[in-house]
C-alpha cells in the first residue's frame, strides 16, 4: 500500500483527492487539516486522521515534514493555496524523509499565484486581458469601463469587484497591491489541466460552471471545445506546469478565449473531471512515483450537481482520538 497524506481535508479539493485515492484500493490515505471538524478527515480510518497548524503558521512546514517522517508518507498532496509554495520550498526536506510532493515546481507556483507575473508571462503567447498594477504610472488611464479590480495574489473570488468609472478607479487605494483588469464579455470556463513530470499535457478538461455557491461550483458540465483545450495547454506550457492546475478562461468580444488566472492545485470541482474519465489525482500519484501514465486522455461530456452530505460519528472518535493523533502541531 502506498502511504499518502492529503492536506486541506476540509475543503472540496481535499475531499475530491481523498475520494479519488481511496477508490484505487492500493493507497493508505492519511488526511490532515487545521480544523478538527474538517469533513474530509473523517473519510479515512481513525488512525490516519491528523491535525496540522494553519498553512501560514511558523511551524507549519516543520510539522508537516515531521508528520510525513513519522507516518512514512510516500506522497504528499497539498490542496491549499497558501501551503503550496511553502511546501515546494521544502521539497528537498520532504525528500530526505522519503516523501514526494505532488505539486508544480516552486517557480511555476510563484508565477501562477502572482496574477501580474502570470499575465506578463503569458501575454506574448495567447490572449490575456490588459492587466495593470494600481499605483504604477498609467495604470488608471485608457480603460473602457467597467473594469475588474482584484488582489494581485489570492484565491477564488475574494476581493474581486467591478469598478464602473474613472473616478472610482482613481479613488481605489493602490496600497492594497491591487490589479485593474479589462472586463471580458464572454462566457467563463474552468479548464482542469494534467501534465506529466516532463511538462507534457496529458489532458485538459474544460468545465462550465452552471451554478456557484460561495465561490464553489455546485452544478457544472464538461465541454468539448478544442479552442479552450489548446489555450489551456498553452498556458501550461508557458508556466512549466507539472501535475495539476486549474486554468480559468473567458471569451473576449471576438469569442477568443483569454486567460484570467491559474490555480496551481486540484480544484474543488475535480469530481466532475474524474467522472468525465480523467482521474487526475490518481494519475498524478502514478506520475510522481515514476509509474507509466497515458500520453493523452480524452474525456466525456457529463454534468453534475452537488449536495450536502452528512457523516455521523461518536463524540469520542472526533475529539480524544483526533487530539492524540495530532502531535505537537495541533492548534
Amino acid at each position: 500500500m502506498t502511504r499518502v497524506l492529503v492536506t486541506g481535508a476540509g475543503g472540496p479539493a481535499g475531499v475530491a483527492v481523498i475520494r479519488s485515492l481511496l477508490a484505487r484500493g492500493d493507497v493508505a490515505v492519511h488526511a490532515a487539516d487545521m480544523d478538527r471538524w474538517a469533513s474530509g478527515i473523517y473519510l479515512v480510518e481513525a488512525d490516519r486522521r491528523r491535525l496540522v497548524p494553519p498553512g501560514l503558521a511558523d511551524g507549519f512546514v516543520d510539522e508537516v515534514v515531521a508528520l510525513c517522517d513519522r507516518d512514512r508518507v510516500e506522497v504528499l498532496f497539498a490542496t491549499v493555496d497558501v501551503e503550496l509554495p511553502r511546501l515546494a520550498a521544502a521539497r528537498d526536506r520532504l525528500a530526505d524523509v522519503g516523501t514526494v510532493l505532488a505539486s508544480p515546481s516552486l517557480e511555476t507556483l510563484e508565477t501562477a499565484l502572482d496574477k501580474l507575473a502570470l499575465a506578463r508571462a503569458c501575454a506574448p503567447h495567447l490572449r490575456v486581458p490588459r492587466t495593470e498594477l494600481l499605483g504604477t504610472q498609467g495604470a488608471d488611464e485608457g480603460w473602457t469601463f467597467p473594469v475588474i479590480v482584484k488582489p494581485r495574489r489570492g484565491a477564488g473570488s475574494r476581493g474581486v469587484r467591478l469598478v464602473t468609472d474613472h473616478a472610482e478607479l482613481v479613488a481605489t487605494s493602490a496600497a492594497e497591491d491591487l490589479l485593474v483588469q479589462e472586463l471580458l464579455p464572454g462566457d467563463e470556463y474552468s479548464v482542469d489541466v494534467l501534465a506529466d513530470l516532463d511538462g507534457h499535457v496529458v489532458a485538459a478538461v474544460p468545465r462550465a460552471r452552471l451554478r456557484v455557491d460561495s465561490g464553489v461550483s455546485v452544478a457544472g458540465v464538461t465541454v468539448h471545445d478544442e479552442e479552450l483545450i489548446a489555450t489551456a495547454a498553452e498556458v501550461a506550457r508557458v508556466i512549466g506546469l507539472t501535475t495539476v492546475a486549474n486554468v480559468q478562461l473567458k471569451r473576449d468580444a471576438d469569442g477568443v478565449p483569454a486567460l484570467l488566472e491559474v490555480n496551481p492545485r486540484f480544484p474543488g470541482a475535480m469530481p466532475l473531471t474524474v467522472a468525465s474519465g480523467v482521474d487526475m489525482p490518481s494519475i498524478t500519484l502514478d506520475a510522481v512515483l515514476g509509474r507509466p501514465v497515458p500520453a493523452r486522455l480524452d474525456f466525456r461530456e457529463v454534468a453534475n450537481v452537488r449536495f450536502l452530505e452528512d457523516r455521523f460519528l461518536p463524540l469520542d472518535e472526533v475529539l480524544p482520538a483526533l487530539e492524540a493523533a495530532a502531535g505537537p502541531g495541533e492548534r
